[in-house]
């Protein structure tokens, strides 16, 4: 079967967008690139502030509400349909609720072939990178280094805390059908 899903699993800075961007350009067909980033600025600007949607605390705690929930649940299925039709997607997600996100995106996407890539970066390269960045409440990449990991699948990992994004997008590519 050909791979019609890829997921990038990872914490905040610890690299998936950029490896998006070079699968996107390895890749030999055209893939959409969609992370949760997208769904959050797609959200009404109060529910990104509230305690009903999402929320990052000032420690970078991400706090999710039941209105966020409801929204992603409806976004997730969006991009199984969109797959479903025939698009190539690659998802850049972070799993706050680790294995419960993944049954998640599992549910949505159980018809499809997905490739399920976790990202992984040291915790203490991550938060540099936070840093840098400057769009980052600082400790986000440290409390989701981990955690968003825990009880999570894969078919394969990268790790981008000495391998630039080129590389481990190119590995990914080797791993599509």
């Amino acid at each position: 079967m050909t791979t019609q899903v890829i997921v990038l699993n990872g914490g905040s800075s610890s690299g998936k967008s950029g490896i998006a961007r070079c699968l996107q350009a390895v890749l030999p067909d055209p893939w959409l690139a969609l992370g949760v980033d997208t769904l959050i600025q797609a959200m009404p600007a109060a529910s990104r502030t509230s305690d009903a949607g999402i929320d990052v605390a000032v420690d970078g705690e991400v706090v999710i509400g039941p209105e966020f929930r409801v929204l992603e649940g409806a976004w997730i299925e969006g991009v199984a349909a969109m797959a479903r039709a025939g698009a190539r997607i690659i998802v850049d997600e972070v799993f706050l609720g680790g294995a419960e996100s993944q049954r998640r995106w599992q549910k949505a996407l159980d018809t499809l072939e997905v490739l399920w890539v976790g990202v992984q970066c040291e915790s203490a390269v991550a938060a540099g990178r936070e840093i840098a960045r400057g769009d980052r409440v600082i400790g986000m990449a440290a409390s989701q280094a981990e955690v968003v990991h825990q009880g999570v699948v894969y078919d394969l990992q990268v790790d981008t805390t000495r391998t630039e994004s080129l590389e481990c997008a190119r590995t990914i590519a080797a791993h599509v059908r």
